[in-house]
């Protein structure tokens, strides 16, 4: 369970990240977390991960500080952490080697998956490619809690759409997915749950199957937000 209590982080005098936010995630859920961009999700995101400071408030990890928990963490991004001069299969022994849980049968199946050229140097990949051999490596770290910041940004939709069958088809009960991204009508159908952002702070946050018994979309509530915030303006 990842949990955040009054969780506050400022960017000098006048940038906002996120204003003493509270929120709990339960073990085993994916979690889509949303909003336009300076709402909040990286920052959301890296204070979880323990990449970032925050001023005010505290994040726990099953119970335990963030810092203490980090072997059971993965943070992928579009930017990847890969080393541009080697190939998968180098890559692969060297994840192998530095994190002791790393699973190397989950890292070929994904490879394979994705269809990757595992003898390919990872500087010649397509943006596309790089992002999955990413998704590749996060995913077998043996991180029980695995969160995603636009890993996606840029890629074509055949890369998001391979990503979305091996959610469905690789995901584990007893992982637990965070992920940020724009392309809400491409995963309502496979997060468990929404956090919408805004402005730094913590707008809407519910269930997916709850919206859909009040025959409402993720689009829908996304827009209702927008609109409330719209009026309190004015």
């Amino acid at each position: 369970m990842i949990e955040l209590k009054n969780v506050a982080k400022n960017y000098g005098l006048s940038a906002l990240g996120l204003y003493s936010e509270s929120a709990i995630i339960n073990t085993g859920e994916i979690v889509g977390i949303l909003g336009e961009n300076g709402s909040g999700k990286t920052t959301m995101l890296k204070a979880i991960m323990g990449l970032c400071d925050i001023q005010y408030g505290e994040i726990l990890i099953d119970g335990r500080p963030v810092f203490e928990q980090y072997d059971r963490m993965a943070f992928i991004t579009c930017e990847g952490s890969y080393f541009p001069n080697m190939t998968p299969y180098e890559y692969g022994n060297f994840l192998a080697e530095f994190f002791p849980s790393f699973d190397m049968d989950r890292y070929w199946n994904l490879i394979k998956f994705f269809d990757l050229d595992y003898l390919k140097k990872i500087k010649t990949f397509s943006a596309g490619q790089k992002a999955k051999l990413e998704v590749s490596a996060g995913f077998s770290k043996g991180a029980k809690y695995i969160l995603m910041d636009e890993p996606f940004l840029g890629s074509d939709m055949f890369t998001r759409r391979d990503f979305l069958k091996l959610l469905v088809s690789d995901f584990r009960e007893d992982e637990t997915i965070l992920i940020s991204t724009h392309f809400i009508d491409e995963i309502e159908n496979i997060i468990d749950r929404a956090i919408i952002l805004r402005y730094g702070r913590i707008k809407a946050d519910f269930y997916i199957d709850d919206i859909k018994n009040q025959g409402k979309t993720l689009a829908d509530i996304m827009t209702e937000v927008k609109k409330v915030l719209s009026k309190s303006k004015t």
